[in-house]
């Protein structure tokens, strides 16, 4: 079952949403501060004051994940590469480019934007912490100079980790930017940046599982068996993630050589502008069973109606209202021509919201091409 999520904010004009998972992560780290790494660095104060310290402790460190992905997304903004969301979870953040980087340059830059954005917090607050250091010992600040120190660390942990060479790691982002601007192909690139984003994901579950074997055994603490554990989880995330964007690059890859005409649909049913809706749905949507068709005036296409466009109609007006007055007008966005990759007509849904697209050779309405027909491809095709 898939969890849920709620938007609880926008920054730079993008949606910032929690997963549902994050408040696992944020009671876990709360926890760990409240009754292990406070109590043993700040001793002294009351267990309440412990909570609400690790509590704020706990925003401000997600606070720096989200400034981290906002880094990845601004500059993805400046070369006109919409952000659909980014979303804080179990794993840290994530913000979801609608589409590819246009080049290795823009793909590089976007990368290391979220670790420069980490070390500079990370170098900012330690700085402010050692430039205080005198006065905050005078004044008594020293829960806000371990705050800042640990905002501090964490901060510069996390860009390193982040730069580490694996792909979808920023540094796997990167090196997957060297890979391109290398061999000139994207998603060979992409495949390779994957397949070391797997053995890094393996090399850290081996550690993982050695850090809970010592730790059982009595070679190592017994606290430690928790943090083998966390290591495993993330290493089995990073492998997971590795291994469906090597799998999502190679089908990727097959339909930028299909041609959109091999699986199009090219026997097009057409509705006059003028038709009205309870005449489409008995005569066109009913007895074809399509779930939408274009709309053609003196043979020139003028849009596309589909069963949602109809059902925003309540059926009492069924008889009253005409397609025109229901239908998507024709853009650019919509058409396709014949010979276009079927990834490029993929990447145009995708951007446009469109579940179909219609394909149009000289002028002339040739055929229609469906999110369907392209599942339907690669389920015949998965070997």
């Amino acid at each position: 079952m898939q969890l849920p999520s709620w938007e609880i904010g926008r920054a730079l004009g993008i949606p910032i949403r929690i997963h549902a998972s994050w408040f696992l992560v944020f009671f876990f780290v709360t926890s760990s501060l409240a009754s292990g790494f406070l109590p043993a660095n700040l001793p002294g104060l009351s267990e309440e004051r412990y909570w609400a310290m690790g509590a704020v402790s706990a925003v401000l460190l997600f606070l720096s994940v989200l400034l981290h992905e906002l880094g990845h997304s601004y500059v993805a903004l400046r070369y006109r590469i919409p952000i659909s969301q980014i979303t804080l979870f179990l794993f840290g953040g994530v913000a979801q480019m609608r589409q590819e980087p246009p080049h290795p340059r823009a793909e590089f830059l976007i990368a290391i934007a979220g670790p420069a954005v980490s070390f500079f917090l990370g170098g900012l607050c330690l700085g402010a912490v050692e430039v205080a250091g005198e006065v905050g010992e005078a004044a008594g600040w020293r829960g806000l100079m371990m705050l800042g120190s640990l905002l501090g660390f964490v901060n510069v942990q996390l860009g390193l980790f982040n730069l580490i060479p694996g792909f979808p790691l920023d540094g796997g982002r990167a090196l997957r930017a060297g890979l391109w601007a290398w061999g000139k192909d994207f998603y060979r690139a992409t495949v390779q940046a994957s397949f070391v984003g797997q053995a890094f994901g393996l090399l850290f579950g081996l550690a993982g599982v050695m850090v809970v074997v010592g730790a059982l055994s009595g070679d190592l603490p017994e606290s430690m068996v928790s943090n083998g554990g966390w290591v495993i989880i993330l290493a089995t995330f990073l492998f997971a993630t590795a291994l469906t964007s090597r799998r999502q690059a190679v089908v990727r890859q097959s339909l930028a050589v299909v041609p959109v005409r091999d699986l199009m649909v090219q026997t097009v049913v057409s509705i006059p502008p003028d038709c009205t809706i309870a005449d489409a749905v008995n005569q066109y949507f009913v007895p074809h069973g399509y779930g939408g068709f274009p709309v053609v005036a003196e043979g020139r296409l003028v849009g596309l109606v589909t069963v949602m466009d109809v059902q925003t109609v309540p059926q009492s007006l069924w008889a009253w209202k005409i397609v025109q007055q229901v239908m998507r007008p024709a853009e650019p966005s919509l058409m396709i021509e014949p010979n276009a990759a079927v990834l490029d007509a993929m990447q145009r849904m995708t951007q446009a919201g469109w579940d179909r697209l219609i394909v149009v050779q000289e002028g002339q309405v040739i055929g229609l091409v469906t999110r369907s027909a392209i599942v339907h491809y690669l389920q015949l095709h998965k070997a």
